[in-house]
């Protein structure tokens, strides 16, 4: 469902992620691990193209979605929760994930978006910058949703966040794989999270991945130890 291939991205002459590859398959969970500063949130950036990419190519499916805007990427099926939730935080509830409808041409949320988040349905007339944390970080997953895409990107959701939401959201995006289908990337550091979502762990060190296993018999130190400073 995702393809990433010889990735390639810089900050002037300096390069950041070296010639990465990877692949997603259809209602696939794949945690991306890594210390801070190793390109996770780089990668997420260039995969939704709000940082251009030297070389490589992008696919969502069997469409090359390498060299189109942000907003294009969104239409061919990316959808992007960035790093801090970036929500709308004068705008209600509802407003918010209502931005998300702009690429499908619907005017009103899906009810199974409300069934996913049903702490957002009791707040839809609530202003986004009075929710908590957690709350926030629902509502930027809530757009994204909106958008109806195929695949999700998620640059670290459980910063800043109580363990206690942080559970609860990782049984979220299992329930969103596997009652809508879609593939979702996780960029992460809190190992216990990604081993309770992901059917797939890498990691990332110094823009290239060094680590690549199925949840299923994952070697937890082997991966504790390239994430501990």
């Amino acid at each position: 469902m995702l393809s990433v291939e010889k990735l390639r991205v810089s900050y002037g002459q300096s390069e950041v992620i070296h010639g990465l590859s990877f692949d997603v398959k259809p209602a696939e969970i794949v945690a991306i691990m890594g210390r801070n500063g190793m390109g996770k949130t780089t990668l997420m950036k260039s995969l939704i193209g709000v940082i251009p990419t030297t070389e490589g190519m992008i696919r969502i499916g069997d469409q090359a979605v390498s060299g189109l805007e942000s907003f294009e990427r969104v239409g061919k099926g990316l959808a992007y929760v960035p790093q801090g939730r970036m929500i709308f935080s004068t705008l209600t509830v509802q407003e918010n994930i209502e931005t998300g409808l702009t690429v499908t041409g619907e005017k009103t949320v899906p009810g199974h978006i409300y069934e996913l988040f049903p702490v957002l349905l009791e707040m839809k007339g609530r202003r986004g910058g009075n929710l908590s944390g957690g709350q926030q970080q629902q509502l930027a997953i809530a757009r994204a949703l909106a958008s109806k895409p195929k695949v999700l990107l998620l640059d670290e959701p459980t910063e800043g966040i109580q363990p206690s939401i942080i559970k609860e959201m990782a049984r979220t995006l299992c329930r969103i794989r596997d009652e809508m289908g879609l593939s979702i990337v996780v960029s992460e550091q809190v190992l216990s999270f990604a081993l309770d979502m992901a059917d797939r762990v890498l990691v990332i060190e110094k823009g290239e991945i060094v680590h690549d296993a199925p949840r299923a018999g994952i070697d937890e130190a082997r991966v504790a130890s390239f994430l501990s400073v």
